[in-house]
């Protein structure tokens, strides 16, 4: 078995699959949202904390940040959370099941294919089938697959040039934009200041040409990171996004980050696919702090030092059977544990509180990760036949509390 990752900023596909003759079969597939940007707002909250204390209360300390150095290779906590977050899984998959090599998107856009007027020595997408698919998934992803002047999504887009060719526009990407067909005919040769309906439509589309994209860079920072854990655990084989899509369209996939996953890299046909996919959000193991501040960065409470009360923590995965009153009911989901016994549980339908500890049963400790079951997208190609995935008749529940650190696939079924 093989393991396809599609990694990306705020959700990074992950799908298994045998290959054999250049024909590839989906076994099982997920999907892990991060939490790169609740990281960064709360690092930055600290700073501001932390920065404010210092300038009130220690005036006289000379500045430290001049003397400080990081280690090559250094990512910043956001970001080394999405190369970790990654491994973990592929630790585990790799555990479940005889793995033998990874295949990863090293780059979410070729660079050199986006130089546009200039041919490529030895490069087999330049004038091949993957000539083009570069330049258009960039433009997809910077204006979100929607017309920069009426805002139309779901309709065929045109690619137009910001400034026309005739007044002397240039091919670059920065020059690009996306237009519908109506927009585009209506536009023709004349300049954005002439077709721009506003002044304020005007200022959004130079703004949105000029404005890099952030998820971009965030998968480039940590695409060598993560292609070097995976390499010295599993031969690891790379490719480009534009041969994902390209990849994805051949054989009649629909978009969505588990089926990227499955067209990573060079394969012949995909010949199955999984019905269902496993969203694992990454929701963390709790807070270190004792006390919560206010605005300013005061502490406001003080907060108990146990994390567990009646042998349950916050986060943990339960069922509770209750009798009688007015939550009765059996109720599963994450539990809000407190001193006095009286516990909160969020379930799929909402949160029933003041359950008592003792009509509380443990299903699964919390593992810093939020576990559901959700159907895949529809696929464009007949032929392909959608089995279901070894977990997807384990609960009827949103939450699957037989997937944890130390799970194995005989435990599962």
């Amino acid at each position: 078995m093989e393991i396809g990752i599609d990694p990306g900023s705020k959700h990074t596909g992950i799908a298994v699959f045998t290959t054999e003759a250049g024909e590839r079969r989906g076994r099982y597939s997920l999907q892990v949202d991060h939490r790169g940007s609740s990281v960064r707002k709360r690092l930055r909250q600290r700073s501001a904390y932390r920065r404010r204390r210092r300038s009130a209360n220690l005036r006289y300390r000379s500045p430290r940040f001049k003397n400080r150095t990081r280690p090559r290779g250094w990512l910043a906590p956001s970001l080394r959370h999405r190369v970790d977050t990654t491994m973990g899984w592929v630790h585990r998959l790799a555990r479940w099941a005889p793995v033998r090599a990874v295949h990863v998107e090293r780059v979410a856009f070729d660079t050199h294919a986006l130089s546009a007027g200039k041919p490529l020595e030895n490069a087999e997408y330049q004038f091949g089938t993957l000539h083009g698919y570069e330049v258009r998934e960039y433009l997809l992803a910077k204006w979100d697959r929607t017309c920069c002047y009426c805002g139309a999504t779901g309709v065929p887009l045109n690619i137009d040039h910001i400034y026309p060719r005739s007044r002397g526009g240039f091919d670059r990407v920065s020059n690009l934009t996306l237009a519908c067909m109506p927009c585009n005919q209506a536009k023709g040769d004349r300049l954005i200041g002439e077709s721009a309906s506003s002044p304020k439509t005007l200022a959004r589309i130079t703004a949105q040409a000029k404005a890099p994209l952030l998820d971009a860079a965030a998968v480039s920072s940590t695409r060598w990171a993560l292609w070097r854990a995976l390499d010295a655990r599993l031969p690891t084989h790379t490719a480009s996004g534009g041969r994902t899509k390209w990849n994805r369209f051949r054989t009649g996939l629909s978009k969505s980050h588990s089926f990227d996953a499955l067209a990573v890299g060079k394969l012949d046909s995909i010949t199955e696919v999984v019905g269902r996919v496993l969203h694992v959000a990454c929701t963390g193991r709790g807070r270190y702090a004792r006390t919560t501040s206010d605005k300013h960065g005061f502490p406001r409470l003080r907060l108990s030092r146990r994390k567990q009360f009646y042998d349950f923590g916050t986060g943990d995965l339960v069922r509770a059977v209750v009798p009688s009153g007015k939550r009765q009911g059996t109720h599963t989901g994450r539990v809000l544990v407190r001193a006095k016994g009286s516990f909160d549980i969020t379930t799929a339908t909402g949160r029933q509180a003041g359950i008592n500890h003792r009509h509380v049963r443990l299903l699964q400790r919390a593992d810093g990760y939020g576990y559901a079951l959700r159907e895949e997208s529809p696929v464009h190609n007949p032929s392909l036949t959608a089995d279901q995935p070894v977990l997807a008749d384990l609960s009827r529940s949103e939450f699957l509390p037989a997937v944890n650190n130390g799970a194995s696939f005989k435990g599962a079924q």
